[in-house]
C-alpha cells in the first residue's frame, strides 16, 4: 500500500472517532464516498449515547439498510441479514416450507404474484392479484416483503391464518405450511400409478401441450424430451400449446435454451445495466428443431423469463402468443454476499431484459407499455370465476390417482373437463393453422395499449381510494378515543344494516335535499355496506 494511502486511512481514523480500524480502511478505499457516512455515523453516535432509552444498534443498523432500499422503490432489491440467508438460499432452488407463493408489496400491501403449482397456497384456492392484507391478525399494510416472508415460512404441518383481499371482498384462509417442492413440466391430465403426465391433446393432428410452471434447472432437456417423444426431430409433431400462465421465471438460462431449440437464429434477448455490458443471446441453427407451429399461453402472472421466451418467440415471427399482458417483471437480480457482514446478502437489480425489438419489458411506476401483449387477435382475457373454475380443475388433475377416469383421447372432452377456454382457443388455433396452412384469429383484437394503461390507472385510483377510506376510519377512531366515546360506541356507528341482509340485485337511490332523485344505482356486490361505512353518511330515522 502506498505512503499516500496510509495517511488518508489513518487521517480517516482521526476525523471520524471510528473504533473499528477495519471498517474505516473500508470507508476509505470507497474514495470521495466516505463523506455520505459522515450524518449517519454522527446520528448513531448521538442516538446511542443521548436518547432517552437504551437503543438497539442492530434495529439502528437494520432500519438504515431497509430505508436505503425503500428508497430505490424497486421491490426485487433485498438486504437477507445472516440469520435469514439459509432460508433465503432454500427459497432460490425451491426448497424450502412456506405457502408456495411469490409475493411482492404493492401499493403498501402484500399481494400474490401467483401461487407455485401443487404450492399449500394453490391448494387453498389464493389466486393472482389477492391481497393478503392480514398475517395471523397483523397488519402488512407497510412491511417489507421479506418481514411478511419471515412469517409465512415456517415447520411444515404448521398452520398459517390469512387475511384476503379479493375484487373488494375479504374473507380468511387458514393454510398449512409445507415443504414446496416443484415440478416444472406438465401435461393436462395424470395416469396410473405413477402419475404419467399426458401431453397429447389431440391424438390424430399430434399436437402437444406442456404446461410449464417455472423455469428451473433441468426444465428445457425435460420438455425436449417430451417434444422427440412425439417425433419433433423427425418432422412428425403437429404443433405444440406451450402454457406459460401462471409461470414466475426462474433460471434466464433455461429460457434462452428454449428459445434456441425452436429458433434458427435472431436475437433471443438481451440484458444492460450501468455496471456491465451489454450482454446479447442470439439463436443458433445447431439443435434447432423444425418447424411446427407453436401458439404461448401467457397472463398477467406470466412474469420474468416467461416474458423473455414469449417476447423471443413472438418478435422473431416463431410463435403466437394468447391470453392477457404478462407482469412486466423485465429486471435481472445478482444475489453478492457482503464481505464484511457476517455473510449478510444483497439481492441487487443489476440490468434489465430486452426483447429482440430493444424494448424494455420493465413495468415502473412511469411506464405505459410493459410485458409481452397477446399477438392481435388472440386476446382473450378470463373473468375471476373462469378463472377460479380452471385452477379448481388444475388442482384436481394434479391428484396421483391409480386408474384415469373417462376418455381422454378426444380433443374436445378434454378441453370441455379443464373448463378453460383460453386453452381451447389456442388449441382450435393450432388445428386450424394444421389443417388450412393459416392462424385462426380465436381471441380479440385485443385493446389498445392506452386502454391498458387506463385500466391500470383505474386500479391505483381505486387503491387511492381504499387508503383513503382507511385513513379516515383511523381518523375518527382517534377522534372518538380522544373525546371518550367507548370504543364498543364507536364500533355500533360502523354497522348501517343487518349483516344477513341479501342486497345483490338491488337498487340504491340518491336524493338531493329538497326530495328530487338524483341517480338509481343497481347494487352489484353484497359488500356495499363496507364502502359505504367511511361516506359522509348517517342513518335517517
Amino acid at each position: 500500500m502506498s505512503k499516500i494511502r496510509v495517511f488518508v486511512q489513518v487521517a480517516l481514523v482521526a476525523i471520524l472517532g471510528v473504533a473499528v480500524l477495519g471498517s474505516t480502511l473500508r470507508i476509505a478505499q470507497m474514495g470521495g464516498d466516505y463523506e455520505f457516512f459522515d450524518p449517519l455515523i454522527d446520528v448513531k453516535h448521538i442516538l446511542t449515547t443521548r436518547y432517552v432509552e437504551p437503543v438497539d444498534a442492530a434495529a439502528l443498523q437494520r432500519a438504515a439498510i431497509d430505508g436505503m432500499i425503500e428508497s430505490l422503490n424497486d421491490p426485487f432489491t433485498v438486504y437477507v441479514p445472516p440469520r435469514d440467508v439459509r432460508e433465503f438460499e432454500k427459497a432460490l432452488t425451491g426448497e424450502y416450507v412456506g405457502i408456495g407463493a411469490q409475493v411482492i408489496v404493492r401499493d403498501g400491501w402484500l399481494t400474490i404474484v401467483t401461487p407455485l403449482d401443487g404450492s399449500p397456497a394453490f391448494r387453498a384456492g389464493l389466486m393472482p392479484d389477492d391481497r393478503i392484507v392480514e398475517i395471523n391478525g397483523e397488519s402488512t399494510f407497510g412491511k417489507t416483503a421479506q418481514d411478511s416472508v419471515d412469517v409465512l415460512t415456517g415447520q411444515p404441518g404448521t398452520s398459517v391464518e390469512l387475511t384476503i383481499e379479493r375484487a373488494g371482498d375479504r374473507f380468511g384462509v387458514t393454510i398449512v405450511r409445507d415443504q414446496i417442492k416443484t415440478l416444472p413440466v406438465k401435461g393436462f391430465h395424470r395416469r396410473g400409478p405413477e402419475g404419467e403426465w399426458q401431453h397429447l391433446i389431440d391424438p390424430d393432428r399430434n399436437i402437444v401441450y406442456v404446461w410449464l410452471t417455472q423455469f428451473n434447472p433441468g426444465s428445457t432437456r425435460t420438455i425436449a424430451e417430451v417434444l422427440l417423444q412425439h417425433g419433433a426431430n423427425r418432422g412428425e409433431l403437429g404443433g405444440l400449446v406451450l402454457d406459460l400462465r401462471w409461470n414466475p421465471g426462474g433460471v434466464l438460462g433455461e429460457a434462452v435454451a428454449l428459445a434456441d431449440m425452436f429458433l434458427k437464429e435472431g436475437v433471443i434477448v438481451s440484458t444492460r445495466g450501468r455496471a456491465h455490458p451489454e450482454e446479447v443471446a442470439n439463436a443458433r441453427s445447431q439443435g434447432t428443431l423444425p418447424d411446427f407451429p407453436i401458439i404461448i399461453l401467457l397472463n398477467e402472472a406470466s412474469a420474468s423469463a416467461s416474458e423473455v421466451l414469449a417476447g423471443a418467440l413472438q418478435e422473431n415471427n416463431r410463435a403466437v402468443v394468447l391470453g392477457t399482458r404478462s407482469v412486466g417483471k423485465g429486471s435481472v437480480q445478482s444475489v453478492i454476499t457482503l464481505p464484511n457482514s457476517k455473510g449478510a446478502q444483497l439481492k441487487i437489480t443489476e440490468q434489465s431484459y430486452y426483447l429482440p425489438s430493444g424494448r424494455s419489458l420493465q413495468r415502473t411506476d412511469t411506464s405505459v407499455e410493459w410485458g409481452v401483449d397477446p399477438t392481435p387477435g388472440f386476446y382473450m382475457p378470463l373473468s375471476a370465476e373462469q378463472v377460479s373454475e380452471l385452477l379448481r380443475v388444475r388442482r384436481e388433475e394434479d391428484v396421483i390417482r391409480a386408474n384415469g377416469e373417462g376418455d381422454w383421447s378426444d380433443p374436445a372432452i378434454i378441453v370441455d373437463r379443464l373448463r378453460d377456454p383460453q386453452l381451447a382457443a389456442a388449441l382450435r388455433a393450432v388445428q386450424a393453422r394444421i389443417d388450412t396452412g393459416q392462424w385462426e384469429q380465436t381471441g380479440e383484437p385485443g385493446p389498445e395499449r392506452k386502454a391498458i394503461a387506463l385500466d391500470e390507472l383505474r386500479r391505483i385510483q381505486r387503491t387511492r381510494d381504499v387508503m383513503l377510506r382507511e385513513l379516515g376510519r383511523l381518523e375518527r377512531r382517534i377522534a372518538a378515543i380522544e373525546t371518550g366515546v367507548p370504543d364498543s360506541a364507536a364500533r355500533a356507528q360502523r354497522d348501517l344494516w343487518e349483516d344477513d341482509l341479501e342486497l345483490t340485485g338491488g337498487t340504491l337511490e340518491l336524493f338531493d335535499p329538497e326530495g328530487n332523485r338524483v341517480v338509481r344505482l343497481r347494487i352489484t356486490a353484497d359488500d356495499l355496506e363496507r364502502w359505504l361505512l367511511d361516506a359522509p353518511l348517517e342513518p335517517v330515522e
